[in-house]
């Protein structure tokens, strides 16, 4: 019997907190090896496991994957929540690179000079609130099933949650406006293994606060 993923990454969000997310959706426990000096980075490099030299890595039956989507792409499979057949793949592609597009632009805040921060998060939010929120609550109401894609969970709907709860910390008045929205989010928050997740001790990562970020730019030489 395979042993449980084992995910290598930083103790922090970054690009494996959709992975993180998926996994927990899909009941699967899994371990976490934290990269936390320079020297743990270049090990992965030097042992041959990190095929662009980069991470997001996880061990998953027998294999070594790398690129998140990639990772995802597999877990969605393996786990029955990539849709029923080709089309519903493309819907749930097609979203979830929505999403992506809203999830980079908060995730590239945490490396936004200070005097440029207020203007990139007025960016986010315009673009938020008048471009993204608005298609997948109008999604919602063009059939008005509980999920987004085949009236049942798949990896999209993971995907949405997670970046709903970080426009809640942007700024929580941003979902006010879409009620169907906000009902995908608490149907989800509630399903078990969801709400596990959610719960305080999980292997869900917090923000990253200001000295995390100073720490990591300091061991990882990135600007």
């Amino acid at each position: 019997m395979a042993g449980k993923p084992v995910l290598h990454y930083f103790n922090g969000r970054g690009r494996m907190e959709c992975i993180r997310w998926l996994l927990a959706a899909a009941g699967v426990e899994f371990e976490e090896k934290f990269i936390e000096r320079p020297e743990d980075l270049e090990k992965l490099r030097k042992d041959g496991k990190l095929m662009f030299e980069q991470v997001p890595m996880v061990e998953i039956d027998g294999m070594i994957l790398v690129q998140t989507r990639a990772i995802l792409n597999y877990i969605a499979t393996k786990y029955d929540l990539y849709g029923k057949d080709v089309k519903e793949r493309a819907l749930i592609d097609m979203y979830t690179e929505g999403i992506v597009d809203v999830t980079e632009m908060i995730l590239q805040l945490i490396l936004c000079p200070p005097d440029q921060k207020e203007a990139k998060i007025s960016m986010i939010k315009d673009k938020t609130k008048n471009r993204y929120l608005p298609a997948f609550e109008k999604v919602l109401k063009s059939h008005g099933q509980d999920y987004l894609v085949g009236n049942r969970l798949t990896r999209v709907d993971i995907h949405l949650l997670e970046l709903l709860l970080y426009i809640e910390e942007l700024d929580s008045s941003l979902l006010a406006p879409f009620p169907l929205l906000k009902a995908l989010k608490s149907r989800l928050s509630s399903l078990p293994n969801v709400k596990k997740f959610l719960q305080p001790g999980s292997q869900r990562k917090p923000p990253v606060d200001a000295k995390q970020i100073e720490e990591a730019r300091k061991m990882f030489k990135f600007e």
